[in-house]
């Protein structure tokens, strides 16, 4: 029998090593490269956040009790992971939520989950028939809430988390200008605009429809619509972030409890993609942008009347509608880089002068009813409020980059202009903003808008930031983007 060659058989080995790839693992180089592949993971879940019925409802001047639920409130949660940093986003039916709440849902989902609070983005929708979770004009947080609120984002987060799993990732941006109008208005020369803190306005926020004296509005809108959606591998719905900068749309009966339009686009849009009824559950989340000073109605042209939650899904529709129409067209990719920022800042307070506080008693010392009638006794006590808040009130501050994408956090009402800039000047594109993040300090206008005066102006626990608030924001979110970057 011949002996085997040696040389040949050495050169076979070598050649077998160079053209199938194997290593000296045992794997071919494509099998490793196969099992080093990034994996991009994502989970949703919603948590059910309906208050019972008797609580406080925030979001006008005059306390309501609730009486009826007409839909159930949500905190829907958002769990993303690239392999590296993973992330949460929740969006809660509520008009408004003191950051002291937030903080401790992130403290407590931290030490459940060991997610670093840094990572956790909690916002609130601004539905203005949602249970007080703070207080404000003459509604007083409802204090029991809280803790059910509490635990539940934490639940939401949680079960999120436990549904991580293989996912594919899209964005897109769709644009729907018919139903967002500026609400301050500029009137003609002549109207005499007097506030409730005794001084005199250059604009007027939502003014008579069809008014002869309007002149023009006092700023822009924002009508795109941003949207991210979340598959399997295979294709199934897992969730869909929306975001639009429209304030609310309202229609409700006094005392029904309702997540407005933001849970009416979350249903429609369920239903459009063909996403009833999963397991796991797909979540639908539209989140509020920068709508500060922007609302559904055309004061141009007199509407037509609709009956209790009319507008509401009409609205819902249009928008639906269009990010369905988006949705269609999305390319997804199999895994992104995911990064955020956070920072706190630290900005001060627009404090009541002594003669601001002698007035505001002059004018309580004559209030001898618990519901006050007019607005100069709600911003007199507003003022006496105001007067005990610190020099300086400390901010979070959020940047969130998803592959190209970036998104801005900001803990309060923003005007329109804002957010636009924060759109045009990004170095992510596309961008948006999710207003109400991580707390609520009142409304943000521009120091050009503060010169105009104005309902969003007015010195109170609803507007109470320094003149150059917006300023600073927005170096902050610039400086935050970059980094990102």
């Amino acid at each position: 029998m011949p002996k085997p060659n040696l040389n040949f058989l050495k050169a076979l080995s070598l050649f077998l090593l160079l053209t199938l790839g194997w290593n000296a693992s045992g794997q071919t180089n494509s099998a490793k490269a196969a099992s080093e592949k990034k994996q991009f993971r994502a989970g949703a879940a919603t948590s059910n956040i309906t208050p019972k019925l008797g609580v406080s409802i925030v979001g006008n001047f005059h306390d309501a009790i609730a009486k009826h639920i007409h839909d159930e409130l949500h905190a829907r949660c958002l769990v993303l992971d690239d392999g590296q940093t993973r992330i949460a986003i929740v969006v809660c039916d509520s008009c408004l939520v003191p950051r002291e709440v937030f903080d401790e849902a992130k403290r407590l989902i931290h030490e459940q989950t060991g997610l670093p609070l840094d990572r956790i983005l909690i916002a609130s929708t601004h539905t203005h028939s949602g249970a007080a979770a703070a207080s404000l004009y003459q509604t007083e947080v409802a204090k029991e809430y809280l803790p059910f609120l509490t635990s539940r984002i934490v639940d939401g987060v949680r079960r999120a988390i436990n549904n991580l799993a293989p996912a594919k990732i899209a964005w897109g941006v769709g644009s729907e200008p018919n139903q967002v109008f500026n609400r301050r208005w500029k009137m003609k020369p002549g109207a005499v605009l007097a506030n409730p803190l005794g001084g005199t306005d250059q604009v007027k926020m939502n003014p008579p429809i069809a008014n002869p004296n309007l002149l023009e509005p006092a700023g822009p809108t924002d009508p795109g619509i941003s949207i991210i959606s979340i598959q399997s591998p295979e294709g199934r719905p897992i969730a869909l972030l929306a975001n639009y900068s429209l304030h609310y749309v309202g229609g409700v009966p006094e005392g029904d409890i309702s997540a407005d339009y933001y849970g009416a686009f979350a249903d429609r849009i369920q239903q459009l993609i063909g996403a009833d009824h999963l397991d796991p559950e797909f979540v639908a989340i539209m989140s509020n942008g920068t709508s500060g000073d922007v609302n559904n109605i055309n004061f141009r042209t007199p509407q037509k009347q609709q009956p209790p939650y009319g507008q509401i899904r009409f609205v819902a529709n249009a928008v639906a509608t269009e990010v369905h129409r988006v949705y269609q067209t999305l390319e997804y990719k199999d895994w992104v880089p995911l990064s955020m920022q956070q920072t706190e800042i630290k900005l001060g307070v627009r404090h009541p002068s002594d003669e601001d506080v002698i007035r505001a008693r002059a004018i309580l010392a004559k209030v001898h009813t618990r519901d006050m009638k007019s607005s100069q006794e709600i911003y007199a006590r507003e003022t006496m409020f105001i007067k005990d808040y610190p020099e300086q009130v400390p901010l979070i501050i959020q940047t969130i980059r998803i592959g190209d994408l970036g998104i801005a956090a900001i803990p309060c009402e923003v005007f329109a202009e804002i957010g636009l800039a924060i759109k045009e000047k990004s170095l992510f594109k596309p961008t948006f903003t999710i207003q109400l993040a991580n707390g609520w300090s009142g409304y943000l206008p521009t120091p050009e808008q503060h010169k105009l005066g104005g309902y969003e102006t007015w010195r109170a626990r609803s507007s109470y930031l320094e003149v150059d608030a917006s300023t600073k924001i927005f170096d902050t979110v610039m400086e935050l983007l970059g980094k990102l970057k």
